[in-house]
């Protein structure tokens, strides 16, 4: 959409709107890498971030919600850029952005428990498969 579609209104200053997020979540990130516990003076990823804490905050646990904050911050800028309306796909129910970020989300961890229960610890083949789960819902649905 070009931005002499959008209403006077609905105009703002979005690359400084894109830096802004992209500076925050930035610097959220590169606080969590600071974070990270050394061992020997290397990073040690899978150490607690907080030892002695009630939660084991590791890196990759900490990653994970980064990306989950990170997703929900990406697509309320887009919902407020570009409004959207729903759609109907092949499940025959109207979805929008959000929708499907959420059908994905939970697909996606139902994906990773299945990948746990039959092929065990490392997960990277079914985070690929999620990735392509998230393709077609998205594509799809």
């Amino acid at each position: 959409m070009i931005d002499a579609a959008i209403p006077a209104h609905r105009r703002g200053n979005w690359q400084a709107v894109y830096l802004t997020a992209a500076t925050l979540l930035g610097a959220v990130l590169a606080f969590l890498v600071w974070a990270t516990p050394t061992k020997d003076g290397a990073k040690d990823w899978t150490a607690p971030m907080i030892p002695g804490g009630w939660m084991a905050w590791s890196f990759p646990v900490a990653a994970f919600f980064w990306v989950i904050a990170s997703l929900l911050v990406l697509f309320t800028i887009l919902a407020i850029r570009f409004p959207e309306t729903p759609r109907r796909g092949i499940l025959r129910i109207e979805t929008t952005r959000g929708d499907r970020l959420f059908i994905t989300l939970l697909g996606s961890a139902f994906i990773c428990l299945a990948w746990l229960f039959f092929f065990g610890a490392p997960v990277w083949w079914g985070l690929a498969l999620c990735l392509a789960y998230a393709a077609a819902v998205f594509r799809w649905v």
